[in-house]
């Protein structure tokens, strides 16, 4: 007749058994696509298994409380020798079932741990200097958002318009405030970047990342509409007012041959919020 040792042994061993089960059907729904439903159910399993072994193991087949024996002063050898010897057959029975049970917590675990291997993968690559640069090159002609390229001509005194540069007018990150300033008005940045009163700075607020697309021309400031950051366009696009803290990057422009806005190369600083200079003084 199953005695209680032995009934525990076995319900520990089953939820060991069904959290391994459950571990490796999350990884297949995980290979299959993914279903946020069953994911949320196989993971309860795959942690319920565990944590409903390691219970039952601690209430049945640890030791339940200090246990006292008094010391014999002066025991007889082969009493000695005879109770050794009958403790350790007693316990050899018990040792190769928790030898078992061990094996199955450590199965549990590596299932659960090939589980894991899925989404930790599925985050991707890490993005190594991608966010420090964007789609703008030496040259790179101006264009709008339906790629048609930009002469400074078309666009009037006071005007703005939003560009990015050609081929890349899906790139969100590249997106420009492109701004033509009057001849009285100095014109920010270092000499040779805005030609003919044209500047363009990031469309990106470098406070959380809303775009700046809301321009006053007789102050000459740009605003974010998410959180009220003000920029001063003729002083570089610095903050002014609202939470921002840093200008917007300033792309450098020049007119190529053919009469178009391009270029000069990418933004010196990385655009948006300042996550990489975090930490440092201003």
């Amino acid at each position: 007749m199953e005695n209680q040792g032995e009934r525990s042994i076995r319900w520990i061993a089953t939820a060991f058994g069904v959290s391994i089960v459950a571990s490796l059907g999350l990884a297949v729904v995980y290979l299959l696509g993914g279903q946020p439903q069953a994911e949320g159910a196989l993971l309860g399993a795959a942690l319920g298994g565990i944590s409903v072994g390691l219970v039952l193991w601690a209430k049945h087949l640890m030791p339940g409380g200090p246990e006292v024996q008094e010391r014999e002063i002066r025991p007889e050898v082969a009493e000695a020798q005879a109770e050794v010897e009958e403790t350790l057959q007693a316990g050899a029975e018990p040792i190769e079932r928790r030898t078992f049970l061990a094996k199955m917590l450590g199965a549990a675990f590596a299932a659960f741990g090939i589980a894991l291997l899925f989404p930790i993968r599925s985050l991707g690559g890490a993005p190594g200097r991608a966010l420090f640069r964007t789609a703008w090159r030496p040259g790179s002609r101006v264009v709008r958002a339906d790629g048609s390229p930009v002469r400074p001509e078309e666009l009037a005194v006071d005007g703005i318009l939003t560009v990015f540069p050609e081929t890349h007018t899906e790139a969100a990150d590249s997106q420009t405030l492109l701004i033509h300033l009057p001849e009285d008005v100095q014109p920010p940045g270092p000499p040779g970047w805005v030609p003919e009163g044209f500047v363009a700075f990031s469309k990106i607020c470098t406070h959380a990342g809303c775009p700046v697309g809301l321009y006053e021309a007789e102050s000459k400031k740009l605003f974010c509409p998410c959180h009220q950051s003000v920029f001063d366009v003729v002083d570089g696009a610095k903050p002014t007012e609202g939470p921002a803290t840093r200008p917007l990057p300033q792309l450098p422009l020049s007119i190529d041959d053919s009469g178009f806005l391009v270029a000069q190369g990418d933004f010196e600083e990385p655009v948006g919020p300042g996550f990489w200079n975090r930490g440092r003084d201003d």
